[in-house]
């Protein structure tokens, strides 16, 4: 089993809280909207494999080293990751062809802030969005996501909660 910490929308923001919940994962994956290179540095030190992506009000040191979307395989498990992708019945134009074209099982976004863990049966996919783990949005509590990918299913799937958007960090 490969174990998975994901997290979006950390806007420049990174407490000691992402690391505790980090701890211990294979891969790190970030959703975009990291805010800063600092995130991306204080991430990549955490796991063995870090993979992101850039999000909207990432600047050009971060899309210097993370691309638009990431298309990869863990233990058999196609994943398609990008910031702005919407979730299943209202995916962004511009995911719809990516879909179609990567076919992945496990559809990443963030962007939203919203926390969402949704099977999309009609492309027989499951998409995450983390939420938010950074302090600038309309969320009130900062999440990220943890879970296994093993023998290509995703398994001990765990929401956690950061604690509340105010607070101190990078």
């Amino acid at each position: 089993m490969t174990r998975i910490g994901l997290l979006s929308d950390t806007h420049g923001y990174f407490d000691e809280r992402i690391a505790h919940y980090l701890q211990g994962a294979d891969e790190i994956w970030h959703a975009g909207d990291f805010g800063s290179a600092e995130v991306v540095t204080a991430l990549t030190a955490l796991a063995p494999v870090f993979r992101g992506v850039y999000g909207n009000i990432d600047g050009a040191d971060v899309r210097r080293t993370e691309p638009l979307v990431q298309e990869f395989a863990v233990e058999g498990l196609r994943v398609l990751m990008t910031h702005i992708g919407g979730y299943p019945g209202h995916y962004a134009p511009a995911a719809r062809p990516l879909l179609a074209q990567a076919r992945p099982g496990l559809f990443v976004t963030g962007h939203s802030h919203i926390l969402r863990v949704m099977p999309d049966p009609r492309l027989r996919l499951l998409h995450l969005n983390p939420g938010a783990a950074g302090r600038h949005g309309f969320h009130k509590v900062r999440t990220l996501l943890r879970f296994g990918i093993e023998q290509g299913k995703v398994v001990d799937m765990q929401a956690v909660e950061l604690g509340p958007r105010s607070g101190t960090g990078l």
